[in-house]
């Protein structure tokens, strides 16, 4: 693992280069190798997670040999979340981060210092999960329904658009997002967005397959990811051209560094990521001052 950090000592000069208008035409984007209009591209994306929906966990696990779990957990490690906390996780459908986060809320190091105050602090708790598609929204309300948090009050879904989101200014304590930002039109406004909705002293984290930076490395798994992965998706969830997509995009992502450039010039500060598996996935993150 390889950590790297940017402070917010980006002059000028240098924003520009890795500025959002360089990434993204005004009137067309990326979906995949393929260019297509930027209204055409979230219709796209949606008839691509509707269809993987309710497969998209087994598929995870397969593709990532069970490593997403861990990834995952590493993001919420860096959250570190507490009782009280509101905290948006957006593209989190199927619920994975959430689940993660109020397990960590009712661990025993919380229950073993819990009083009054903290159990008061608990029911203000919020955990909101936020997706565009509604296939995988009820894919994570099954999900918490059989581990027995359909009831859980703390547990909020909602419906909603990661460029456009329906939360108050200076609102929110933390916000993740986990292999969902490269499928969005323009990631500059998600993190606008971000931005925006979090208070203070708020973090931004963003778990998401990067650019394996190791030579030899990146040759099998750019074998793996565009020979093996659309035919295990053809397989298991009988959709090669969704898996096709998916693994293309990962290519059209942008680099580690020019994503942090990008989060600090949406405003976070003590920008930072971490590499893991040689760049397979990196956890970005910063900090709204």
């Amino acid at each position: 693992m390889g950590l790297r950090m940017v402070t917010r000592k980006l002059g000028s000069k240098l924003l520009p280069r890795f500025s959002s208008t360089s990434l993204l035409h005004s009137h067309a984007t990326s979906f995949g190798f393929k260019e297509v209009h930027e209204e055409e591209k979230s219709r796209l994306v949606g008839n691509v997670f509707s269809s993987v929906a309710s497969s998209y966990d087994l598929m995870n696990d397969i593709m990532s040999v069970g490593l997403h779990r861990l990834w995952k957990d590493r993001l919420v490690s860096k959250l570190n979340p507490f009782p009280g906390m509101k905290h948006l996780d957006v593209a989190g459908g199927t619920g994975d981060v959430a689940f993660r986060i109020l397990e960590a809320l009712n661990s025993v190091k919380h229950r073993a210092t819990q009083d009054v105050l903290e159990d008061n602090l608990h029911e203000e708790t919020q955990i909101i999960v936020c997706d565009i598609n509604p296939n995988m929204l009820n894919v994570g309300k099954k999900r918490a329904m059989e581990r027995g948090l359909g009831e859980d009050k703390s547990l909020i879904w909602v419906e909603g658009d990661a460029e456009d989101l329906k939360f108050e200014d200076n609102s929110l304590d933390g916000y993740t997002i986990a292999f969902g930002i490269r499928n969005v039109t323009h990631i500059e406004k998600v993190l606008a967005e971000a931005y925006r909705v979090l208070k203070r002293g708020g973090r931004f984290l963003c778990l998401e397959l990067n650019h394996v930076e190791v030579p030899v490395f990146k040759e099998l798994y750019d074998y793996y990811s565009f020979s093996v992965i659309p035919a295990v998706g053809e397989l298991v969830a009988g959709d090669r051209n969704s898996y096709q997509y998916l693994v293309e995009s990962i290519c059209r992502f942008p680099s580690q560094e020019t994503f942090v450039s990008l989060i600090a010039a949406a405003g976070f500060q003590k920008v930072e990521y971490e590499n893991l598996v040689g760049g397979v996935v990196a956890i970005h993150s910063g900090l709204k001052f």
